[in-house]
């Protein structure tokens, strides 16, 4: 079963002596593999040139995949293709091919129809993470195993993976909490407890980690991956995690730990009225009225000191047309506005530490309607 990264073209092809006209029936659907809708999604045709066809079908999956990055739960589609060919003066059906559609991609050095092929999907075998967060990993199932979580040499957690037919669970992102939220009074509040503030709580909680975890074993069917985790402890910014759709297409974490700026942008449309009444006029009345005003927010984001690795991080990141932010417990969603992105080395740069402006990817004043 191949894997179709939608964000890159992938190729039907079909080269064949006196090939002379193809049909190709296309099924994207969801659920358990094979249970394919009677009616195909598509069907296209076309004439041999030079008794070559070739189709690009990535984009007629593109329109079936929705993300959402709130309860991290990735589905993905299953795409079915029958070909029809017609040889001279034979026509014949071949077999149903599957695959699965991830909404990922492949850089122009991958080459054509990449694969990604990989248990972990993602790129960094270094995960950086603010201090008592849960780690999310996003994982392939039909290729994991298991999951074990270290500390100190020490297990403290272990998942056993099993692989499933359903569209809903070909990505999993394996976790060493069972709370959605990474804060401890969102977790108490969230399970239904009152949350009772104290310097002696305060005490507790600095001096102790809820999630401790410094190093991920994953088994798959290519071996023993190391991830090694380093946590960072931040006591004077407030730190946003942002999370985005990979390579892979998968949701992926990234923490930033310094200084934040916010600020807020504001249009407006406006016009001069009439405030006269009779041969005066109201002093508080505006002559120039706004008719409409509008705001969107923006941030401005530091990530604190990284390591040379997360520069492909980074770069998907970047790539991303998905991106959302955590804050007050809300997954809200955002749009990196800038267009550029300069690569640091240690070589030339010695620590790395990059600044991103994100816009918050909707108008302040809620107006949907």
């Amino acid at each position: 079963m191949a894997k179709i990264n939608v964000r890159s073209p992938h190729y039907v092809y079909l080269n064949e002596s006196n090939l002379s006209f193809v049909e190709l029936k296309i099924w994207i659907y969801t659920g358990t593999q094979g249970s394919r809708p009677t009616i195909p999604t598509y069907n296209v045709s076309a004439f041999a040139v030079n008794e070559t066809v070739n189709f690009e079908i990535s984009e007629l999956v593109r329109d079936y995949m929705v993300y959402d990055s709130s309860d991290y739960q990735t589905p993905i589609v299953w795409v079915d293709y029958q070909i029809t060919k017609t040889v001279g003066s034979t026509t014949t059906t071949l077999s149903i091919v599957l695959n699965s559609g991830f909404y990922g991609y492949g850089y122009f050095e991958d080459g054509s129809n990449p694969q990604n092929n990989s248990g972990l999907l993602q790129s960094n075998s270094t995960i950086v993470k603010l201090d008592d967060s849960p780690v999310y990993l996003p994982i392939d199932t039909s290729k994991v195993s298991s999951v074990s979580y270290y500390y100190n040499n020490q297990q403290v957690y272990s998942r056993n993976i099993t692989s499933s037919t359903n569209s809903n669970s070909q990505i999993e992102y394996v976790t060493n909490t069972i709370s959605p939220s990474d804060e401890f009074e969102n977790r108490v509040i969230n399970d239904g407890g009152i949350f009772e503030n104290s310097l002696c709580l305060t005490d507790f909680l600095n001096n102790v980690t809820l999630f401790p975890v410094d190093a991920i074993y994953i088994n798959s069917i290519y071996g023993v991956d190391l991830i090694k985790v380093n946590n960072i402890e931040e006591c004077k910014y407030q730190s946003y995690k942002l999370t985005f759709i990979n390579k892979y297409g998968a949701l992926q974490d990234i923490w930033f730990f310094k200084r934040s700026n916010k600020n807020l942008t504001t249009n407006k449309e406006s016009f001069k009225r009439n405030t006269l009444v009779g041969n005066s006029y109201g002093l508080n009345n505006h002559q120039q009225k706004n008719l409409f005003k509008q705001g969107n927010e923006k941030m401005d984001l530091n990530t604190g000191f990284y390591p040379e690795v997360y520069n492909e991080v980074f770069k998907q990141m970047q790539l991303s047309e998905d991106v959302w932010i955590e804050i007050d417990n809300k997954v809200l969603p955002i749009n990196i506005s800038d267009s550029s992105f300069s690569y640091k080395t240690v070589l030339n740069d010695k620590l790395i530490n990059y600044t991103i402006k994100v816009d918050f990817a909707f108008d302040t004043i809620n107006n949907i309607r």
